[in-house]
Order: structure tokens, then sequence, then C-alpha cells
């Protein structure tokens, strides 16, 4: 197998503002992996939060594809896996690129393979009788710290185009300034189903106080609402919240949600944490029953980046699958949701294809 790297920049529609941080753009870095004539394609982006700088990402990026030239196909290199110590996002990045290109083989989509997998169903010919519907799934829409009144418009925009679940950041110095932000948003789309994200920016004492008021305004779930490095301290929240809450940055790993699992109320698994779409389904296997359910998130990324996640969309409570309907020129397409919904389709492979050219450099 053959592999190439391609970095490109990613620029957002307009800056997306959380408690933390403001982002703009950040980099992508696609692996295409090429064996007899057919290409996957996998993507990583950089993370400031996560420490994934273009540099490294090209550099891990660059020995896995030199790694995968000593199997013979792809779907033992996807058995194995490259060796090396990788991030979860480069692994996932790999991963993506051997479905793809596995699928394009065997001629089924990944959510086939990806159920073959969990035992759901046996790979049976793209058609046949059992062929299962490829997974779709109504998306959260982020809306930034903005103020209200554009908060207010953006969120009128979304309901009018078929938005029905919209994910609000907070964590705005002045607390106030969150509680209007959803004020407006529900004035504006009365009936959109309400996610709150502060990113972690609330003490204990303060989510204490906030989050029934929050309830009364109609939020249905709120995501880490405090710094993380403390997972018990979100436990015992979860246990005196009116509201359910979701662990993002303290569930990374698959030991950090197993000790969650049943504490909280939910989980937000996005695969350039945990490490691709077999990690999240051994996550997604982990809380099965125990109270805990699943969400689906991401990264701000292309088509190419969320493709893999939406082949799972179906398995979730949640679905926030966004990243890339922030973009000002999402460069692959395939997985729609411009119109609310995220889709898989039944083409082999992870069903997208891009639409510009970037650099590129062999591996």
């Amino acid at each position: 197998m053959k592999a190439t790297l391609r970095t490109v920049r990613l620029t957002l529609a307009e800056p997306l503002r959380i408690s933390r941080s403001t982002m703009a753009a950040r980099d992508a870095v696609w692996l295409t992996v090429e064996h007899e004539g057919l290409t996957g394609h996998g993507e990583a982006v950089t993370s400031v939060y996560y420490g994934l700088n273009t540099t490294e990402l090209e550099r891990q990026l660059y020995e896995a594809g030199l790694a995968l030239g000593r199997f013979g196909d792809p779907e033992s290199a996807l058995r194995e896996g490259p060796a090396g110590d990788r991030t979860p996002a480069v692994t996932a990045a790999v991963e993506a690129a051997l479905l793809d290109l596995c699928g394009k083989r065997s001629g089924l989509p990944v959510h086939r393979l990806l159920d073959a997998k969990s035992a759901r169903t046996a790979p049976t010919a793209p058609g046949g009788p059992s062929a299962p519907t490829a997974p779709s799934a109504r998306t959260a829409r982020t809306i930034g710290i903005v103020p209200a009144e554009r908060a207010a418009a953006q969120a009128r925009s979304l309901a009018d185009s078929g938005f029905t679940v919209i994910k609000v950041k907070a964590g705005a110095p002045d607390p106030e300034d969150d509680l209007d932000r959803i004020r407006a948003i529900a004035s504006a789309a009365p009936r959109a189903r309400l996610l709150l994200d502060p990113n972690g920016a609330w003490t204990t004492a303060q989510a204490l106080q906030l989050l029934p008021r929050y309830a009364e305004l109609g939020v249905e779930a709120v995501e880490q609402p405090v710094a993380p490095g403390d997972p018990e301290a979100l436990a015992r929240l979860a246990e005196r919240s009116p509201l359910p809450l979701i662990a993002d940055e303290d569930a990374v790993t698959y030991e950090d949600v197993r000790r969650l699992a049943g504490r909280v109320h939910g989980v937000n698994v996005k695969l350039a944490k945990c490490g691709g779409p077999y990690a999240a389904l051994r996550i997604a296997e982990l809380i099965a029953g125990t109270g805990t359910e699943l969400m689906l998130g991401c990264l701000t990324a292309s088509t190419l980046g969320l493709a893999p996640a939406v082949h799972l969309a179906d398995r979730a409570r949640w679905a926030d699958l966004d990243g890339h309907l922030l973009l000002a020129d999402d460069p692959w397409t395939g997985i729609g949701g411009a119109d609310g919904v995220v889709r898989a389709n039944d083409l082999p492979g992870l069903g997208v294809r891009e639409r510009r050219v970037g650099r590129e450099d062999a591996a």
C-alpha cells in the first residue's frame, strides 16, 4: 500500500467563541491510502486543547503511512493496526482511511463493516435482503458565545432550515449573558431542543445555582459544566442536577468512560479523542444498559473528518455532528446536514468525494 498526505486550511464561516477560546480556522491533514487502484481517505485536524499542531499531525501520519507499507492489503492493516505510538486523532484518521478503502474493495459502505464488527448484522451484498438502512440523525447545530440578538437571528435561521436541535455555548464572564442568550434562542426557535455546553467554565457552586435556571428555560441537557480533571466531582454533580449532564472533556478514553458509566447521564464520544470508530463501538458497548447514553460529537472538520461518525449516528441519543457546517468552504461532500439531518449513504466506503485540491506530499 502507498500513502500520501495533504494539508489544507479549513476556515470557519465566522469565528466560534467558546468559554476558553475563539477559533477562526484550523489545519486538516488528509491521509490517502492506495492499493490496487483504489484509494481510502481519512482526516485529522489540529486542536490547541488536545495539543495537536500541524507539524505533529503530519509527522505521525507520515510515520503511520510508512508503517502501512508492510501490510499486503488494507484488511490485514485494519485488523492489526500500524505499529507505533499515535495520538487518538491520528489513529482515527488511519482507521477511517482503511475503512474507506476496505469498503470500496468489498463494495460495502462503512456502516455495514461496523455493523459486522459489532455483531449487529452480517455483511451482505449492497441492497440484499438484510441490508439495513444507512444511518442518519438529526444533528445539533452550534451557536457560539455571541450577543443575544445575534443568537436569536441565528436560531431563527436554523429553525427555518430544518434544524430541531441547537447546541448553545456558555461560559461568558457574566452568567446572565448566557441566560439571556438561551432565552433569546428559545423565543426565536420555540420548537427546538436546546443543549448547553459551558466547556467546563463553571465551578460546582455555580453549576448548582445555574442548572435549575436552565431547567426552567427548557434546556434538555448540559455538557461538561465544570472544569475537567475531577470526574468524581462531575459524577457527584450529576446526582444533584435537575438536568442530564453529559461528560465531554472528562470522558476521553475507554477507562475514563468506565469510571463514569452509570454515574453521568451521557458521554460525548468524539472519534478524534477516543481513537476511531472501533474505539467508539467499544465505548457504546461499555455504557449499554448503565443509564449513561451516547452522544456523538466532533471537532470542527470537513465532511471527510465527520463521515466516519455519521456511519455510527443511529447508535447515539444525541448527535452533535455539525463541524463541517461551520466551515466557509467544505472541501468534501457526501453527508448532508444543511437541513439539520446528517446522512450516511450506501456507496462503498465512506461515501464522500472531494471538491477541491490542496497541497500534497508523498509518504
